[in-house]
């Protein structure tokens, strides 16, 4: 091969190397205009979805619980409290637990490692699935320290009440996202509950909190709430109410303490109950608060308001006489009768022996609107004003559709229906020299109410005064004297209606009454629904119950005695009363 040959080869070589040089400078400058091309796509024109895809993936709304208030008792014991807790929830797409951690999770959270693989498999199409809530915080911790990826921990509050089934039906209850279910907490959820709180934080891919970006909202505590009762008397109230109806064998019971002069309700119980921080799926009615919804016919206790329309009238006095002989009458077609006949009586003995003949010629004897105005002034057949959910009006018929048989009957009780906390203000209004003031469980920090006036003074007084024998020797109610106090006071022992009418052996039993009867300051209201064995009679089972519950209420608010003679009195033996001494 020749020079020349040697030279054009080496000037081909030359040029295909400069095209080569020429090929890659090219394609560094489109690879660069490219990346050039996507920074400015990434940075510019696509800027804001991608940023809002980034955000998606690491930035969280997380949810700040509020702090429920707290409900007080009126001296600022607590009764219903929030702590914090813990729920432990899973993302079901990360949930990757080792057979270990799995095992180990089962045995802090107390579940069958069965069902929290059913909880996982159950809930692959969800982001969010609970496995448990409300546990202690030191649980959390533990939780947390096994690592399984797609197991979370949030922060919860849960609600804890210190007096248990003692103040459970008043109290109420709460959810399981704190929201009120039962009872006050229910009736001021909006005022306890407050406002949650929402910020945004930045997660890593294990969920892990990395930093917070900013609070949308700050979270706002509820309000503490602040009641009328006084723990010591709802103790008081409840565990007197127990031993009665386990001694009179009775199905269930209700007392009510209510503050003549500023209409607040001191305690409230009723058995059965339950323990709010322990429920049980059982449905016997021990849930609800009897004294606000069970409704009962009131019996002779309602005698009272029968002799305050009588003695309203202007036609009778308490010593004005009546002849209820030969015992028994027919009115409408119909038998109204004592179990004695005992002839002329005044209108104190009246109500001192309950005699249903006596009180039925009173009231028979005047136009029938004058008993349907004073029941109705008092309150009966409407809903008070306390506010709490689920209360019941009770039942009045008005005067137009009675006949002569009804309003006999209405006299001593029979034909209406009522409730614990209506009588207990009723009574609170004779107690308040004729004022009726709103019944409330909050307490009044300010000046009460100052009510209106419903039955005249002097007839609220000269009813007082002749109750006040019913406790005397050949009263209905001995056992319910308080020893130091004068005590003024109704019976009433009521057959129960069932599905044929009014059943035989079968009886609601109560005592309503007010001390210091020189200047009320307490009613206690006591019904036992169904007592068996030979004490039925309201005096002779609620009776001593409400002089227990009255007289450790009246040594608690240091209310000073007016009866200094009978101050250490031993109480009455029980023994059968007679058949003319049973309402």
């Amino acid at each position: 091969m020749g020079v020349r040959d040697l030279n054009k080869i080496a000037r081909t070589s030359s040029s295909f190397a400069g095209r080569r040089l020429w090929a890659v400078i090219f394609i560094l400058i489109a690879i660069a205009f490219g990346l050039i091309g996507r920074l400015i796509d990434l940075s510019i024109i696509d800027r804001k979805f991608l940023q809002t895809q980034g955000n998606a993936r690491t930035i969280r709304s997380l949810i700040i619980p509020a702090h429920r208030g707290m409900i007080l008792d009126r001296h600022g014991e607590p009764l219903a409290i929030s702590t914090a807790v813990k729920a432990v929830w899973i993302d079901p797409s990360a949930f990757k637990p080792t057979y270990s951690q799995l095992h180990s999770l089962g045995q802090l959270l107390r579940i069958p490692v069965q069902t929290i693989h059913e909880q996982w498999m159950h809930g692959q199409n969800k982001e969010f699935v609970y496995l448990k809530r409300g546990l202690k915080p030191n649980l959390g911790v533990q939780i947390k320290s096994l690592k399984i990826p797609g197991v979370f921990l949030q922060d919860e509050y849960h609600r804890y009440y210190p007096e248990g089934a003692v103040m459970a039906h008043v109290v109420g209850l709460t959810n399981i996202d704190d929201k009120g279910q039962e009872g006050l907490e229910l009736a001021y959820n909006t005022w306890l509950e407050g406002r949650s709180g929402l910020k945004k934080v930045i997660k890593d891919r294990l969920g892990r909190i990395v930093a917070d970006v900013r609070y949308i909202r700050a979270p706002k505590p509820g309000h503490d709430l602040q009641l009328s009762i006084d723990k010591r008397i709802q103790y008081i109230a409840y565990r007197e109410l127990k031993i009665g109806i386990e001694k009179y064998q009775a199905d269930s019971g209700s007392v009510v303490v209510l503050d003549v002069k500023t209409g607040e309700i001191l305690a409230m119980v009723n058995w059965p109950s339950y323990n709010p921080n322990d429920r049980l799926n059982i449905q016997d009615g021990r849930y609800r608060n009897r004294a606000l919804t069970d409704l009962f016919e009131p019996g002779s206790t309602i005698k009272s308001f029968s002799m305050a329309s009588v003695l309203a009238s202007g036609k009778f006095t308490p010593n004005s006489q009546i002849d209820t002989s030969p015992g028994w009458m027919i009115v409408a077609g119909k038998r109204i009768m004592d179990e004695h006949n005992n002839g002329v009586m005044n209108l104190t003995k009246i109500l001192q022996i309950s005699s249903n003949m006596g009180m039925s010629k009173l009231v028979l004897s005047l136009p029938p609107e004058n008993l349907w105005n004073m029941l109705h002034a008092v309150g009966f057949g409407q809903i008070s004003q306390s506010g709490f959910p689920g209360e019941r009006t009770g039942s009045l018929p008005h005067f137009r559709v009675w006949n002569p048989f009804v309003l006999a009957t209405l006299s001593f009780g029979y034909g209406l229906s009522v409730t614990a906390l209506q009588l207990a203000q009723a009574y609170s209004v004779l107690a308040h020299a004729g004022i009726k003031i709103p019944v409330t469980f909050l307490k009044i920090k300010e000046k009460p109410p100052n009510g209106q006036q419903l039955i005249d003074p002097k007839v609220s007084k000269e009813v007082l005064d002749m109750l006040e024998s019913v406790l005397t020797k050949g009263g209905t109610a001995p056992l319910a004297r308080v020893p130091g106090y004068r005590v003024t006071g109704k019976t009433g022992t009521v057959r129960i209606v069932g599905a044929k009418g009014y059943e035989k052996h079968h009886y609601n039993s109560i005592f309503i009454g007010i001390a210091p009867a020189s200047r009320p300051r307490l009613v206690v209201a006591v019904v036992l629904h169904d007592p068996k064995g030979r004490f039925y009679y309201g005096g002779y089972t609620a009776g001593p119950i409400f002089s227990h519950v009255m007289g450790s209420t009246l040594h608690l608010l240091n209310i000073p005695p007016d009866d200094l003679s009978h101050l250490n009195q031993a109480p009455s033996k029980i023994e059968i009363p007679p058949k003319e001494m049973i309402d």
